[in-house]
């Protein structure tokens, strides 16, 4: 196989390739790589770099290496979090799916402006207004970690007490005021994977060369308005999403679209 040439650093370039030969099948569950020999002949580079390739491609739970062996391909293990993406009613009690996470320390509350990404959804121009509310969320089963956002346009604040004087009230508080002028709330959610940015590697403990599962869901009111807009970035190696599906009506799908 000739050299990579892909952007990037080479290290990771190549640890790219090996990636996707264990996608393809190229290399199984079980089996050896090959040699460090083999992967600089095929790759065309120096030996640091493919151990360093290697060295990323362990960090992310892909390959063990086995003293005197080599390089072995790990199994692909169910995610040990799974976070069901469901929001629940009981009259006017809602329960996020995070309800029951516990907060590392005390949110922090800002004042932001939209970008070219949040304000787009929220049907704002850039930079407007906003409040801001990050949560780093710990699941005692797991321990695992999610950084939790939440964006609140002055609009929605203003009419909506009590988010004005506390934009850090609880999520499921959020949600039912802002059914109090009278919307009946929906939701619409997109998802992407990414690689996380340096505070993202740090608040969420990722090993090297490991992916966020980014999500941006926003809380429509009456006419699909926007209320407010919502993050949440989790390790992309270690959780995974559910969701709930349901048939929506063509007028539904309308109002969506527009």
């Amino acid at each position: 196989m000739a050299g990579i040439e892909r952007p990037g650093p080479l290290y990771q370039q190549v640890a790219a390739a090996i990636r996707q030969g264990i996608a393809d099948g190229e290399f199984p569950p079980g089996s050896p790589l090959p040699s460090e020999a083999q992967l600089i002949e095929r790759y065309e580079v120096s030996r640091p770099t493919v151990r360093n390739a290697i060295a990323a491609l362990r960090s992310e739970g892909l390959i063990e290496v086995r003293h005197g062996k080599g390089s072995f391909v790990k199994g692909s293990p169910t995610p040990p979090l799974t976070i069901e993406r469901t929001i629940t009613r009981s009259g006017k009690t809602y329960a996020p799916e995070l309800a029951g996470w516990t907060e590392a320390h005390e949110p922090t509350v800002y004042r932001t402006e939209t970008t070219s990404t949040t304000g787009p959804l929220l049907e704002l121009g850039e930079g407007e207004a906003l409040f801001g509310v990050d949560r780093v969320l710990i699941d005692q089963a797991t321990g695992a970690r999610v950084l939790h956002r939440v964006l609140i346009p002055f609009a929605t604040a203003e009419n909506t007490p009590p988010l004005a004087d506390a934009p850090d009230t609880a999520l499921e508080q959020i949600y039912a005021a802002l059914t109090g002028p009278g919307h009946k709330l929906t939701w619409s959610e997109t998802v992407r994977a990414r690689m996380p940015q340096a505070d993202e590697r740090s608040a969420l403990q990722l090993p090297d060369a490991t992916p966020v599962i980014h999500t941006l869901r926003v809380t429509h009111g009456t006419d699909h308005q926007p209320l407010i807009l919502e993050e949440l970035r989790a390790n992309g190696s270690q959780a995974q999403l559910t969701y709930r599906i349901t048939a929506d009506s063509p007028r539904t799908l309308r109002a969506v679209r527009n």
